[in-house]
Order: C-alpha cells, then structure tokens, then sequence
C-alpha cells in the first residue's frame, strides 16, 4: 500500500468523508479571483481579508515549504429540508452548520490526530489548518477532487452535494495529485436565484456586502432596510444557495452526533430569544459557533427577524416582546426593536409608543430609528 491510500484509510478511520491531495501550483486562478473580490470591496468589513491578502492568495506564502496539501472533507448533511423553518416566521431560523456543535473544535481535533500519525509514519513536516488562518480551502479542495466551487462560489460535491466541512494538511513532500474535479454547474443557477438579497453580481461572483450570512455573522451595527426585511426569520447564516443546488439529491445525513442539530434548536421562539440576557445566550449556544457573535449582534438579529414577523402576525405576544426589549441594555437591541414595531403598528399606536417609552436624545443608534 502506497502512502497516499494509507493515509486515506487513517482519515476514514477518524471519520472523514473524503481525503483527496493536490500538489501545490506555482501559479493558480484563485489568486487573482481573490484580488478582484477584495479590490472590488465585496469583503465589506471582513479587513482581516485585505490585511491577509498576500499570505491567502499561495499556500506557499503561508508556509514556504509546502509542497502538497491533503484536504479532507467531513459530511455534516442535514436530515431534513434546511429551508423548511422559513415558512414559520415565528420560529428561529439558523443555518444547518450551527444547529450542532461548532466544527472547528471536532475537525481540529481529528486533523490533530490524522497529522500526528503521518509524522509518525513518515517523519515528514506539516502544518494543520481548519477555516482559522488565511487559507483557501474551496480552491485547494477543487484542485484536489474533492469537488468545485459553484455559481454561488461555495464547493459543491458530486457525492455530497453543499454539505462538505473543509480541513487541509500541508506537506512538505510532493504526493502525486489526485485529478482535479470539473465544473458540473452546467446552466444552472438555482443557487443565484434563490438568493434573498440578490448578492450575487453574477456567476462565481458574490458581494458579500448583501450576503446574510455576513450580515448575520460578521457585521456589527444597525442594517440597511432591505436587507433587514430580506432576512425573513434568518437570525444566523442563510442556506438558500446551498439547499438550492440539484446535486444535493446525492447528499447524505451526517453521521457525527456533534454535528446533527441539537434537540430543540429547529423551534426556537424568536419571542424567547429576544429576552436573553449575556449569560443564558453563553448558556443556550455553549459549544456552538453562535456564541462567538455575541449577544448583541445576535439578538439584533432576532429583533428584525421578530419584525418580519410582527408585520404579518401583529400579535400580542411579539408586541410585549420587543416592548421590553426598549429597555435592553444595547443601544444595537433597542434600535432593531424599534424598527420591529413598527413594522407591525398604525402611525397612531407608534406614536403613543414613542410617546410612552420615550428614550434618552443621546441614544444615537435609537434615535435614528425612532425618527425614520
């Protein structure tokens, strides 16, 4: 048995789903493709993608003496329809990869024990990387086999439809490359088309900027309206673009208990949510890759989800919610409140509302909601 099937037969062993290698390019696509999203501002405020630019566009320059990468994929398929929560507006819609425990913590852990038997093995030298440093995994993994990056710029697999996790071990050893795998997006463009915000500028072309799963996860402060009305009940991530695609029919369920959704989070009330304080929100997402936004941006999140449905439903319950949360202690909260009210109240009980819980005129971030 050569080296590469023995290492594959480890990291099946560990659980992955897919280990396929790729020799490293001196030059290759994905470097320029990455400029052009940065020059063209798609980044938004992700800064640590223009301060990282150099190191993410070569393997190599964030390692010189890497020679190979070994990119693993761990399936975290869903059980059920991921798009299916969005009908009920009531109730908490977070993305499939967060309704479980948070993925780095589990694949760290397994490409840990993977690279430690590969030293074991061969003496060889390598680095571990998991979504944590600027690295290019979707690219790395097409040039691997295990897949290709879709229209929606996400990897997509012919056997595991959008519901791959990524790891990559870098060699410093040349292993004969697996084949790279070809573009079967043919003329589709399910995934374009789905997109709540239209924040795709056209094929393998996304603006992150109108993505909400950045807005959700990695933009702080107040929303453009649009988008807060766009986001439905999402309160974390979006999976339109991946549940969209055909070559989902092929996915499977995941196997990893850490991975499946946790009991209870598939009904979620928004109306609960929206009273947590910094405690139970640490409490509820323990272990969970929601808990590394924080409680503000989270429940802003939550507010204009609960205003999305405020405005169809005007019901007591949601209305005595987002009341009291006039009163939280984040400016970032009571302003997504305010706005939530008044999707669903008439110009007259808005204003006995102004009226009654006025707010301080130094609040900035809620005065520009109470005045809009």
């Amino acid at each position: 048995m050569d080296l590469a099937d023995a290492i594959r037969i480890e990291a099946q062993n560990l659980g992955f789903s897919a280990a396929r290698f790729a020799e490293l390019p001196d030059v290759w696509a994905a470097s320029d493709r990455l400029k052009t999203f940065v020059e063209a501002g798609f980044h938004g405020d992700m800064a640590w993608m223009e301060e990282t630019l150099e190191r993410r566009q070569h393997p190599q320059n964030m390692w010189s003496g890497a020679q190979s990468a070994l990119v693993l994929g761990y399936n975290y398929g869903p059980e059920s329809d991921p798009l299916a929560l969005l009908h009920q507006t009531d109730i908490a819609n977070i993305s499939v990869y967060a309704r479980g425990d948070d993925y780095h913590e589990l694949i760290k852990k397994k490409l840990k024990a993977l690279a430690s038997w590969i030293v074991s093995e061969t003496g060889c030298e390598l680095k571990v990387f998991v979504d944590t440093a600027p690295l290019m995994e979707k690219p790395l993994a097409a040039l691997a086999g295990l897949g290709w990056q879709g229209k929606h710029t996400n990897l997509v697999s012919r056997e595991f439809g959008s519901w791959l996790f990524l790891g990559v071990i870098l060699l410093d050893r040349v292993i004969e490359s697996d084949a790279p795998e070809r573009d079967h997006c043919g003329s589709c463009q399910a995934c374009l088309d789905i997109c709540p915000t239209n924040a795709f500028e056209g094929p393998y072309r996304l603006d992150a900027r109108k993505c909400l799963s950045y807005l959700t996860i990695e933009y702080r402060g107040a929303w453009l309206e649009p988008f807060r009305k766009a986001t439905g009940n999402r309160i974390y991530g979006c999976d339109d673009c991946l549940a969209a695609c055909p070559w989902n029919k092929f996915a499977q369920a995941t196997h990893e208990i850490k991975l499946q959704a946790r009991e209870g989070f598939d009904g979620l009330k928004l109306t609960e949510l929206a009273r947590l304080d910094d405690p139970s929100f640490r409490a509820l997402f323990s272990k969970s890759p929601v808990k590394r936004i924080g409680r503000e941006s989270f429940l802003r999140n939550v507010h204009y989800a609960l205003g999305n449905h405020f405005k169809m439903s005007r019901d007591m319950e949601t209305k005595t919610a987002l009341l009291r949360s006039l009163s939280d202690e984040s400016a970032v909260v009571r302003g997504a409140a305010v706005w939530a009210l008044k999707q669903g109240l008439n110009a007259d009980d808005f204003a006995n509302v102004l009226a009654e819980y006025a707010l301080s005129e130094t609040d900035e971030d809620v005065q520009k909601e109470w005045q809009a």
